[in-house]
């Protein structure tokens, strides 16, 4: 299956809830489930009543939307999560956060994962001085990781920097604005995840 590169609002409101995929104009008057806060569809309507199976499709997908990966993709980090000491869901959002383009959105050097995917793809950053361009690389404990040269001349990342000074940065990453260069404190935690999830959904439909 490849990725949803569809409208991004219908699927907050297929799912009932903001997902934040669009940055900050999910803040603003103009988000659609603002404006229509009901699944998307011919006739607005209350929800039905989502059966076990439904709720765990749900949560599985919500989680694979907001990290914008492929169903393929999901699948192989719940099967790395399965095989890894500690509680199986809390493992699977571990290796999630560690992709490289969702760090560089808790950087703040990205209004979206999206668009940190982009940023990653072309180049803009180095990971312990080497250039890497693979959005799913997961960084490990003690990583450095730092814009290149091409990505200090980035005219929105250079925006950002200046825009983002009081960003909330997750415990297990220390970042340095005035650098623009993040260091790897350790594994993330399951208190490290700043959205709503019943993890164990997760595990519950992929275990059946």
């Amino acid at each position: 299956m490849s990725r949803y590169t569809g409208p991004r609002c219908r699927v907050c409101r297929r799912q009932g809830m903001k997902l934040f995929l669009k940055g900050p104009r999910c803040f603003t008057d103009k988000c659609a489930f603002e404006r229509r806060p009901f699944p998307p569809g011919i006739h607005k309507g209350g929800r039905k009543r989502l059966s076990s199976y439904g709720l765990q499709l749900r949560e599985k997908q919500k989680v694979r939307f907001i990290y914008g990966i492929t169903e393929r993709q999901f699948k192989k980090y719940f099967d790395i999560a399965a095989k890894m000491p500690g509680l199986t869901g809390e493992n699977l959002l571990s290796l999630l956060e560690r992709r490289l383009d969702n760090v560089v959105f808790r950087m703040g050097l990205s209004d979206s994962r999206a668009e940190a995917r982009q940023m990653v793809l072309h180049g803009h950053f180095l990971v312990n001085g080497k250039r890497v361009n693979i959005p799913s690389y997961l960084v490990e404990v003690g990583d450095v990781i730092e814009l290149s040269e091409r990505g200090k001349e980035h005219e929105k990342i250079r925006e950002l920097l200046e825009e983002k000074e009081d960003l909330q940065v997750p415990s297990w990453l220390s970042v340095d604005r005035g650098s623009a260069k993040a260091v790897v404190l350790r594994e993330p935690k399951r208190e490290d995840i700043d959205f709503q999830v019943q993890e164990q959904l997760i595990v519950e439909f992929y275990s059946k």
